[in-house]
């Protein structure tokens, strides 16, 4: 966000119920429960299939329908535009990582405090895992980015 702009008072609690929101649907919809998850993965149930294509019709509708309306977000007053992100070797090795994660949990991050949510406290080990992974990610990039400007500040 830039300087310019002002958030609106309602920002964060808007940001909040969504995410109770976005908590009760994955409950609702018993994606909140690895074990659903893990039984998609292993192409037993596609019910999960129906949940995402839900999904993807919502935010669709939303990310095409909402700029015809308007040219900027009603909350924070930035211009809506595309992020485009290039396809690189970290978007590749995180994305990896990330699936990997998410197979062998069964869960990924978002739906993980959901599954708190419906009592399943055992997922807090998953939880601490990926902000572990987090740390450690944010520590080797900082690692790699201080050793490249010693490197270039050296030349």
């Amino acid at each position: 966000m830039s300087a310019d702009h002002e958030q609106h008072p309602l920002f964060m609690p808007l940001v909040f119920v969504g995410g109770l929101i976005f908590g009760f649907g994955l409950a609702f919809s018993h994606m909140a429960q690895p074990e659903i998850v893990l039984t998609f993965l292993q192409f037993a149930d596609f019910g999960l299939l129906f949940v995402m294509f839900g999904a993807a019709v919502v935010t669709g509708i939303t990310f095409f329908g909402v700029k015809l309306v308007r040219s900027d977000a009603p909350l924070t007053g930035t211009p809506y535009s595309r992020r485009l992100k290039t396809l690189d070797r970290n978007v590749v090795v995180g994305g990896g990582i990330f699936g990997v994660g998410w197979g062998l949990s069964g869960i990924c991050p978002g739906a993980a405090y959901a599954s708190l949510g419906i009592g399943n406290v055992i997922i807090l080990y998953g939880i601490a895992g990926m902000f572990v992974g987090a740390y450690l990610q944010g520590y080797w990039r900082s690692a790699l980015l201080e050793s490249d400007s010693a490197a270039t500040a050296a030349d």
